[in-house]
């Protein structure tokens, strides 16, 4: 830990990956650099940063330990990750899709909350087995509009680079939490979806690639986690097109019940 030059909270950091160095630099006195071949990781930090231990967890502690695990050990996958009755549906999707929102209304209305935002596979794994952070939930400012709960609550900008509201599950007495589950069908979210409301087939190829773009991993360990996702993209597919939250949880627990 160093002085630094200034008082304030460091802004959001960039990531620079040049394998199989991963650097993130947030000014010249917060960064840290990931070498992932020696599995070692050196971090710098200001005592202005120290004052936010958000910051500081999500954008280089966690950050920095996840990668190290990720390009050795497991796979990453975008998504939120919820379960009705042991069967697990993974919630597919880009930033803003929507998937910690109905992952949060799928465990208000008696779902098992697994993760709102990424999940990770064992690599070597066989089965459809997928880990998650069940302790925390973020969610962005205009999910108070949709849950009253959340009115009120004071948002983290720093946290995440953008406005959110962070908050440890336990804030939520009545949710029930696990950190695994089996995951039987993989559901990509588009909310945006003009048309009427519907669960439709999705493309096995599109949700490859859509997986595969945030793999940063060691040239050794690519095959690994390339034949981690083949083994997930053995689940049913389905693509989910709504715009009530409400709608779209009664059709997901409809989806683990019947199948389609």
């Amino acid at each position: 830990m160093i002085e630094g030059q200034s008082t304030e909270c460091p802004p959001a950091p960039s990531y620079r990956v040049m394998m199989p160095l991963m650097v993130i630099a947030a000014d010249s006195d917060n960064y840290a650099i990931a070498d992932l071949a020696r599995n070692k990781t050196q971090i710098t930090i200001s005592r202005a940063a120290v004052r936010h231990p958000q910051y500081v967890r999500y954008f280089f502690l966690e950050s920095t330990a996840c990668q190290h695990i990720s390009t050795r050990y497991t796979t990453p996958v975008h998504a939120a990750c919820v379960a009705l009755n042991g069967r697990g549906v993974l919630l597919l999707g880009d930033s803003g899709a929507g998937k910690s929102s109905l992952a949060y209304a799928c465990a208000r209305a008696g779902w098992t909350f697994i993760a709102d935002d990424s999940i990770s596979l064992l690599n070597g794994g066989h089965e459809r087995v997928v880990i998650g952070n069940c302790h925390q939930m973020r969610f962005r400012t205009t999910a108070a509009e949709l849950f009253t709960e959340l009115k009120g609550l004071e948002a983290t900008p720093r946290a995440t680079g953008k406005p959110s509201i962070e908050l440890p599950t336990t804030f939520f007495p009545q949710l029930i939490c696990a950190q695994t589950t089996h995951v039987e069908f993989l559901v990509f979210l588009n909310r945006r979806y003009g048309g009427p409301p519907g669960l439709v087939p999705y493309r096995k190829e599109v949700a490859r690639d859509f997986m595969r773009q945030i793999l940063y991993s060691l040239p050794e360990m690519r095959a690994a986690q390339f034949a981690a996702i083949d083994q997930l993209l053995t689940a049913d597919l389905f693509e989910l097109r709504y715009q009530n939250v409400g709608w779209a949880t009664q059709r997901l627990e409809t989806l683990t019940r019947d199948g389609r």
